[in-house]
């Protein structure tokens, strides 16, 4: 038994990923020095299974491929979670329960934050039927993963909340699969919550589909009502089954087997969407067979329009099954495959036959399109006085080659040199997507210096004017604080486009629309004026044409450390009477770091290294003690919020330093006093 599960635990964890499932192009970069080398134990996979029989017959309609996509936090990865534990995924319940919650968050990020990050595969058995599901993240700055997936998938489940109903990351996903012809299939999950209102969540779903110019077809899609975290699903709100039947019945009956053009080994395209890495095979892609066969030891190509094939042999073929991966000797059209023998493959490749030279080969499928980036913040060396004590990897070419590494998978990503042979310019959906990478890099061993994000301008070809990027924001909150938050939304030029009383939970809901730049460091904000009860979900609108004036950031300057040295707890006496200070007694601090934040407009330099003078004097106040405030703890995210233009972020494996930027020093002098 403990060798039994030795084998989920390594499957569960990532760390062996040839029995592991591909949680979307995980670099070897992201996984921990200790991963564990792969094991070659294989299961053989009978020719049913790939998609044609021993004998030549097309057994497509016995696998379905579905995306499950929703806004954050409506229970996607839940779900999913119930749909493999009623699968036969797990030996027994004790494995089951060893496994843990949320099986396919696999990623240390994605537990601590409680989000989807990366896209994710997987395959179970129904009734002899094989469903391949991908997990997507919910959050919008994730969306290209979202799109990148959808290329392998024949239909969706859309997940919905049973009390808050479609939200802005709902449409944002819902609109990608509708454009690709998919039909839906409505999940209303959480339907056990004591506020559940399912009438009102199906006809704002209906509404939107139409919004969103679905056809007739998509327009009458089925509805499932679920419980993801009970495990149970039901086609009426109030006669749910024990357990995931219907889903599984429903799953069959409404999203279409892939549609089959040809199994011709000539025919062969395979349109690349992720890739994976392994200690022993290399690179490793992730692609679903749209035309043809493949097979273990083809000669193949890898084509994109416009460019040069690159040849090479297949050394391994897998298709998924359950939480891994089997190896098989062929793969026909329909079929999700993952293959080694080709070290450089990359998402938006087309892989053909090149059997006799090519000369039959199929022409290559057009490259995945994803949404342009629309926020980018400068990473580089860190030069503070206190660099090099910690990381392991420090210098620029480190930086660039990890950077250039990470888009191999990320899509969305944009890496650019810079003027600065020690900076990189990088460019993503958001400020979150980008943490999350800096995070990841963070927990590898690097060192960085971090400057403010900035957002994305572009020029309109047509009207030659320039155009910045909006987002269409939502606010839930209670009532009480509406005033505040409209408040913070009009400094930061935002357009009101909706307000009302949502009755599911008697809380406000607020839309409005917003510069991108307007939404850096809104959040904390948000959170502080509603004393952390707001719920804040935005998702890119449009552009629009840059607003002239300039967008209030915030109020209050910083307390900036006046030498350096080593913080005392009788200069923190001092500082702490002008603000709130991030720093504690033993702390190494330097000219021009930021100790914490001032309680006025403007920034002031305080003495937090200043000790007490020895002398033998005594005054009339001895015998009274200060205390000290304890200091406010800064993550990464709330870091890069309180980042003001003039201001860098230093980033090392275990602290996080702002300071002012020296490079700007004169060219923006502080209110206060020095």
């Amino acid at each position: 038994m403990r060798r039994a599960f030795s084998l989920l635990a390594a499957a569960a964890a990532v760390l062996t990923p040839t029995l592991a499932f591909v949680p979307a192009g995980t670099s070897s970069a992201r996984r921990p020095a200790f991963s564990f080398a792969s094991t070659s134990t294989r299961m053989t996979a009978t020719a049913e299974e790939t998609g044609t029989s021993s004998d030549g017959v097309d057994n497509t309609d016995k696998i379905r491929n579905i995306a499950v996509i929703a806004h954050v936090d409506h229970g996607k990865t839940t779900l999913v979670d119930a749909l493999i534990r009623q699968s036969g995924v797990f030996r027994d319940d004790s494995q089951a329960d060893e496994a843990g919650e949320r099986v396919m968050d696999s990623e240390d990020q994605e537990r601590e934050r409680g989000i989807t990050i990366l896209a994710k595969n997987l395959a179970v058995m129904r009734d002899g039927v094989k469903i391949n599901i991908m997990d997507t993240p919910g959050h919008a700055d994730f969306g290209g993963e979202v799109e990148r997936v959808l290329n392998m998938a024949d239909g969706v489940l859309l997940v919905v909340d049973s009390v808050e109903g479609p939200k802005p990351q709902t449409r944002f996903v819902l609109d990608k699969a509708l454009k690709k012809g998919m039909k839906a299939l409505l999940v209303v999950n959480k339907i056990d919550r004591p506020a559940a209102r399912p009438d009102y969540v199906v006809d704002k779903a209906f509404d939107l589909f139409v919004e969103l110019g679905a056809s007739d077809e998509q327009t009458d899609f089925q509805i499932v009502y679920a419980s993801g975290l009970q495990g149970k699903a039901g086609l009426e709100p109030d006669e749910l089954q024990e357990d995931m039947t219907p889903l599984f019945d429903t799953v069959m009956e409404a999203i279409d087997p892939p549609v089959i053009e040809s199994t011709a080994s000539d025919d062969l395209q395979c349109l690349v969407s992720n890739i994976d890495y392994d200690d022993f095979k290399g690179k490793m892609g992730i692609a679903r067979i749209t035309k043809g066969t493949v097979k273990a030891g083809q000669q193949v190509a890898l084509a994109q329009p416009g460019k040069d094939k690159k040849t090479g042999r297949l050394s391994k073929l897998f298709v998924f099954d359950n939480l891994g991966q089997k190896e098989v000797e062929e793969a026909s059209a329909g079929e999700i495959i993952m293959f080694a023998g080709l070290d450089d493959v990359e998402i938006g490749d087309t892989l053909i036959t090149n059997e006799n030279g090519g000369a039959n080969a199929a022409e290559p499928l057009p490259p995945i399109a994803v949404e342009q980036p629309t926020v980018r913040m400068t990473l580089g060396v860190n030069k503070s006085p206190l660099a090099g004590r910690e990381g392991k990897f420090l210098t620029s070419r480190m930086i660039r080659e990890r950077l250039f590494k990470e888009l191999d998978r990320n899509v969305a990503l944009q890496v650019d040199e810079t003027e600065s042979a020690d900076k990189y310019m990088v460019s993503g959906r958001g400020q979150l997507h980008l943490t999350v990478l800096i995070e990841t890099m963070r927990r590898e061993g690097f060192e960085l210096e971090v400057g403010p994000p900035s957002v994305i301008y572009k020029t309109n070809e047509e009207t030659g004017k320039e155009e910045e990027p909006w987002e269409s924001v939502e606010v839930r909150v209670p009532e009480e604080y509406v005033g505040g938050v409209v408040d913070l939304l009009n400094q930061r030029k935002g357009e009101l486009q909706d307000m009302g009383l949502d009755e599911g939970e008697g809380m406000s809901v607020i839309k409005y629309l917003v510069p991108t730049r307007g939404m850096l460091g809104l959040r904390s904000a948000v959170l502080t004026a509603t004393r952390g009860t707001a719920i804040l979900d935005s998702v890119f609108d449009s552009y629009r044409p840059k607003i002239t004036a300039e967008i209030q950031g915030r109020d209050k300057g910083s307390l900036l450390a006046f030498a350096d040295g080593s913080v005392t707890s009788f200069g923190l006496e001092g500082a702490q009477d002008r603000g709130k200070l991030f720093c504690e007694p033993g702390d190494d601090v330097y000219k021009g770091m930021i100790v914490g934040i001032h309680q006025r407009p403007g920034d002031l330099e305080v003495n937090v290294c200043k000790t007490k003078a020895l002398t033998n004097m005594r005054s009339a106040t001895k015998g009274i003690t200060t205390g000290i405030t304890a200091p406010i703890e800064m993550s990464l995210d709330a870091c890069v919020e309180y980042l003001a233009a003039d201001e860098i972020l230093e980033v090392t494996p275990s602290k996080f330093r702002m300071a002012k930027n020296p490079e700007m020093a004169g060219k923006k002098k502080g209110k206060g006093k020095k």
